[in-house]
């Protein structure tokens, strides 16, 4: 039977053209060879950077399904998704945020036959943080690549800001997925082959987006359904607070190493998998002063 690689689905904001660029490469070089993607725009960004990243999306082969502006609410992204996935039609598809470059324990047609195999309707992955050398969080630099500029793979997500580092990375079409893609309900991804889902969110530009985030959600300009997404974003600026202006890449709770693209971090599967089983949200309270379990979105 001939394989027919997923569909890439994918929500993106104003990222730099570069970034977009080195992603489709990354993703076609897996196979991929339909994205369904939309831009969404908060209001702040500039006019010249919403054109210049929809002209780079077209120069690289990529006609947006949907660009739309406005608030970042909490469900927006999930809204636009599905959209998404209900457009691509029936079969796998692939989810990853522009700052996700995954890399799978075996090509992505023997990854999809092996979850046809054993009847499983999603394929999980584990996010690992990239971050420079020292730990600042620099500017990309394309013409030395990801891997050079940001050498070091570590457990940022869920050890320092207590977020849910667990991804979907393939999902069936019939398959509902929560916010996020932390999550299938009803569906558990085997935690012996998880995807390493590379995460560049830590460059340049970051911190200012968290504190919008924080501000916006706190104003309630912008929509949030839990106070996870603000809960994180405060945990990481004061952590590099502390750290004048970097993550603590000596800090051992997040054993950084050097990794690459091309290949699994070493002893990845089964560090990947003992994350995953034993990872759970934190709690917050609740205005009554009970304690509720919020999911990382």
């Amino acid at each position: 039977m001939t394989f027919v690689p997923p569909v890439l689905i994918a929500v993106i904001g104003p990222v730099e053209p570069a970034l977009l660029a080195a992603w489709t490469s990354h993703y076609r070089a897996l196979g991929i060879d339909r994205f369904h993607v939309a831009f969404h725009f908060p209001d702040h960004v500039p006019s010249p950077w919403r054109h210049q990243l929809i002209a780079a999306s077209h120069e690289v082969g990529i006609v947006p399904a949907q660009i739309s502006t406005g608030p970042w609410h909490e469900h927006t992204n999930s809204q636009l998704r599905d959209s998404l996935r209900e457009q691509a039609g029936r079969g796998w598809h692939l989810l990853a945020d522009s700052d996700e470059f995954q890399s799978y324990p075996a090509p992505l047609a023997e990854v999809v036959a092996q979850a046809e195999a054993t009847r499983q309707n999603v394929v999980g992955g584990l996010l690992l943080d990239r971050v420079s050398n020292d730990g600042r969080l620099t500017p990309w630099q394309p013409e030395i690549g990801l891997d050079r500029t940001y050498p070091l793979g570590g457990h940022v997500t869920h050890r320092l800001l207590k977020g849910d580092p667990r991804k979907i990375v393939l999902a069936q079409s019939s398959v509902t997925v929560a916010s996020g893609n932390h999550r299938a309900p009803g569906h558990k991804p085997d935690p012996d082959s998880l995807a390493c889902v590379h995460h560049f969110k830590w460059r340049s530009g970051v911190l200012d987006d968290l504190r919008r985030r924080a501000d916006q959600f706190t104003s309630g300009a912008w929509a949030e359904h839990t106070p996870a997404v603000r809960s994180e974003a405060s945990r990481l600026l004061q952590h590099v607070d502390r750290y004048r202006g970097r993550i603590d890449v000596a800090d051992p709770r997040l054993a950084f190493r050097r990794v690459i693209l091309d290949r699994l971090p070493n002893g990845w599967t089964a560090e990947a998998a003992k994350i995953a089983t034993t990872w759970h949200p934190p709690t917050h309270q609740s205005q009554s002063g009970s304690t509720i379990s919020s999911p990382s979105l």
